[in-house]
């Protein structure tokens, strides 16, 4: 297994962190404000102090029927595979630190029925590892393709899996957050009422809006479901990544995706951990919001290819 800096420190050498680094190894490559690291995360994390990240944010491969160049297990063995990474992410986490993970779903081979290995791994994330739910989220993609092509395009008998699930994890009962920081813009019809104003009154449901409605709170609160489509088509990392002849990541996340949660659970300066870094999207998005960030990657190509992300 290649160890991180056994390799060129790659194309960013030239900028160092402001501070200390908190992993006691060569970097692949630095940023202004964090530094991206190639190895095995459950090796590389134990370099990492107890109670010292912020936000652990990440997508690892996940349980698919079919095997993935990036490396993923089955779902037989996908929760216990998980389990000694996630003891290391309770330890490394501050108190009020949160630990966000995207799931996508599988169907068990052979049939038109789901795997509920996240679900599997969520009970025994709280009930052995000792997180909290904070809250479940569900990541909506609609340029999803309609798979797996047996069930949903040929037989018809399923429909398009655009949903993955997004669990909200933390250490206590009062994690950090805040909701004014991931505001959305409001609805025409919001607006409209708070231009014309509101009649407090009982709603039919039952609830008892008062005249506090019509407040401006500059933006209206989030659901937790979050559409993000992985739609990049000329993003100056697939371009740089054709010109070197280097293969992108297959299974990125959006930029909008972390720029939620980072923006939401993190506050400026804060230490962010990928430790499934892949096209390290969580670094570049930590890096443009000022956050400090660390990213592990075992893939020595897609962590070549994450650089290109910086030159944008």
């Amino acid at each position: 297994m290649a160890q991180a800096g056994s390799k060129q420190l790659g194309l960013f050498q030239k900028k160092k962190i402001t501070k200390q680094s908190e992993v006691n190894r060569q970097p692949y490559y630095t940023q202004g404000y964090g530094a991206a690291y190639l190895g095995d995360s459950l090796e590389l994390i134990q370099d990492l102090k107890d109670c010292s990240v912020n936000l652990i944010l990440t997508s690892p491969p996940f349980a698919l029927t079919r095997k993935k160049e990036y490396g993923n297990e089955s779902a037989e063995t996908y929760v216990s595979w998980f389990l000694p990474f996630a003891h290391e992410f309770k330890r490394v986490l501050t108190e009020d630190g949160s630990f966000v993970i995207d799931l996508g779903g599988a169907y068990l081979p052979g049939n038109p029925v789901r795997s509920i290995y996240q679900y599997e791994l969520l009970v025994r994330l709280c009930k052995e590892v000792g997180f909290f739910l904070a809250q479940d989220f569900f990541h909506y993609n609609p340029a999803r393709l309609p798979t797996p092509a047996e069930w949903v395009t040929v037989r018809r008998i399923r429909v398009k899996d655009s949903v993955n699930v997004v669990w909200w994890l933390s250490k206590t009962e009062h994690p950090k957050a805040d909701n004014k920081k991931v505001l959305k813009p409001y609805s025409e019809s919001m607006k409209q009422l708070l231009k014309n104003g509101y009649k407090a009154k009982l709603r039919p449901s039952g609830h008892d809006i008062s005249t506090k409605f019509q407040k401006d709170n500059a933006g209206a609160i989030p659901p937790n479901l979050i559409e993000a489509a992985n739609t990049e088509s000329n993003s100056s990392y697939l371009r740089r990544c054709k010109e070197a002849g280097k293969k992108p990541h297959p299974a990125r996340f959006p930029a909008s995706f972390a720029d939620f949660f980072i923006n939401f659970l993190t506050d400026e300066n804060d230490l962010v951990l990928d430790p499934f870094a892949g096209s390290n999207t969580t670094g570049f998005v930590a890096e443009n919001l000022h956050r400090r960030w660390i990213a592990f990657e075992l893939n020595e190509e897609y962590l070549i290819g994450s650089q290109y992300r910086f030159e944008e």
